[in-house]
């Protein structure tokens, strides 16, 4: 098989290391890769699939959006979001499917009454808006009109809220890249929070994890949600469940 990581900056990613894993487990003969490209790699990368020289493409920051409007189809959650992580051809049609959606439910539990704020307006922030559509959304951006933008387009029920805005109890949702170079969060955020999804990932914890770990506040990290959208990609692209825990190894080494 021969399958691709498309993004802005994908040097960090431990993608090809966690499908590497899981095509040797499953005895499957192919290679994953990374890709650094602008909008142009990835129409390349959308012909390549058409033509059956890629099997299967993942995307990631900043494409996801620019990605969806390439295919000729997408599934429930990403045309809802208006963003996909994952390509693959079906019967001569290139599809879109937003497995961040899936990770993030499953990271989150039941979110049914609950307040979730997210922070972002890209196109993890939309899979975010998709995932807790049941929750009291609010969602913030360091561009309020991006915010309010994303809103309107994916879960017109959300509340845009002031960038840096402290939501006491709410389950923080963080779907920017800050933390990825050791940006911290506006102060307060992650402090009120019942719950933190940090979705930027490094070599080392970010200074929202680690704040979150410190005041004993539920956290779920990249890595993680990293975990959960790849095991759906594979089952996706290989018709197999996933090795979830060989997954889980290998993005940890």
């Amino acid at each position: 098989m021969r399958l691709v990581l498309l993004g802005g900056e994908v040097a960090h990613s431990r993608s090809p290391a966690i499908h590497t894993a899981a095509l040797a487990h499953a005895g499957l003969t192919g290679e994953y890769t990374a890709r650094s490209v602008d909008q142009s790699g990835v129409v390349a990368a959308a012909d390549e699939l058409r033509v059956g020289e890629l099997d299967g493409a993942n995307v990631t920051m900043p494409h996801k959006s620019f990605a969806a409007t390439l295919c000729d189809h997408l599934d429930h959650d990403a045309a809802l979001g208006r963003a996909v992580n994952t390509l693959a051809m079906r019967q001569g049609v290139l599809v879109g499917w937003n497995t961040d959606v899936t990770a993030l439910r499953a990271a989150a539990g039941e979110v049914a009454g609950r307040t979730v704020l997210v922070l972002g307006a890209g196109g993890a922030a939309a899979a975010a808006l998709v995932a807790f559509y049941d929750a009291a959304v609010l969602i913030a951006a360091r561009r309020p009109e991006s915010a309010a933008r994303i809103a309107a387009d994916v879960l017109p029920s959300a509340i845009p809220v002031p960038w840096g805005a402290v939501h006491r109890g709410a389950l923080v949702v963080n779907a920017t890249p800050l933390g990825m170079h050791g940006e911290p969060l506006p102060a307060g955020v992650v402090e009120e929070a019942s719950a933190l999804i940090d979705l930027p990932y490094a070599p080392e914890p970010t200074p929202a994890f680690l704040t979150a770990r410190r005041l004993g506040i539920p956290c779920t990290d990249g890595l993680e949600v990293l975990v959960g959208q790849a095991a759906e990609s594979f089952r996706i692209w290989t018709g197999l469940e996933a090795p979830v825990e060989v997954l889980r190894a290998a993005a940890h080494q």
